[in-house]
């Protein structure tokens, strides 16, 4: 068994991930490229992304202009800024997703709903987790993917919200961001990323842990948008290679994933 380059007492097993000397549990620094020593760790090494800094999230923006603008709607209809109740407005009225209204025909709420937020605060956070995963996400895979992810874990969170509580109202991009969330742990791993080691495991963990803890969350559509998404990415990442299909035919079945989220809506609304 060797032993540490620095401590010469101490076996261990692990080596540098750039010099490759053997080192002990306290000279390891986790980095996204492996192990290293302290001298290595100190040093600037290009680090794989997942994204081109050349590439800018366009899609991104317009899907925070687009929530911004309705909700500037919505306070102009007569909506709280502050969250402290639902209703007042008419964008929101009609806009919300409600168990009874799919049942009776208003099948755009499934997709609506996704745009719609309860409040500032609301709307500042999930546009702020938008703004972070879009950056990351579209640059890598593409206007057309991150489209289709976003949009099947819109309507797979609200298929999740009507499967749990029907008849409550619900709004918000949540479900299109913990779909995002789960896709770009997929990608990280596609590409050899180990998703721990950049913190998105952590994040993950702290909203799942927000959602089940914190009154007035949808859990059905955070759970929802988180398999969706992370359908679509397997479906768009994952199927070309292991199934041997085309990347338009994945692109074509992950919006068959979004069609089924929609139908599964309509079918436990009714």
């Amino acid at each position: 068994m060797e032993t540490c380059y620095r401590h010469p007492n101490r076996e261990t097993g692990v080596r540098c991930s750039n010099c490759e000397r053997p080192i002990c549990p306290d000279c390891m620094t986790s980095t996204p490229v492996g192990m290293r020593c302290p001298e290595c760790a100190r040093q600037k090494v290009k680090v794989r992304g997942i994204g081109s800094a050349r590439d800018e999230p366009v899609l991104t923006y317009v899907l925070i202009g687009i929530c911004v603008a309705v909700f500037v709607g919505e306070v102009a209809g007569g909506a709280s800024a502050t969250g402290s109740g639902f209703g007042g407005s008419r964008l929101f009225e009609e806009g919300a997703l409600s168990g009874p209204a799919v049942a009776d025909g208003e099948y755009w709420r499934v997709v609506s709903a996704g745009f719609l937020h309860a409040g500032f605060f609301h709307l500042l956070f999930n546009m702020f987790s938008l703004w972070i995963l879009g950056t990351l996400l579209e640059p890598a895979i593409g206007q057309l993917r991150f489209a289709l992810i976003f949009f099947v874990s819109v309507l797979a969170g609200s298929f999740g919200a009507l499967i749990v509580d029907p008849n409550s109202l619900t709004v918000g991009a949540s479900g299109g961001i913990f779909g995002l969330m789960g896709a770009a742990v997929i990608v990280m791993r596609n590409r050899g990323i180990n998703p721990m080691e950049s913190g998105l495991g952590l994040w993950i963990g702290l909203n799942l842990l927000i959602t089940f803890t914190v009154s007035g969350i949808s859990i059905g559509g955070h759970i929802g948008g988180l398999i969706g998404g992370t359908l679509a990415a397997l479906v768009l990442f994952e199927a070309p290679s292991v199934l041997r299909v085309p990347p338009q035919l994945a692109n074509l079945l992950c919006a068959g994933l979004g069609a089924l989220a929609v139908v599964g809506s309509i079918a436990v609304a009714g």
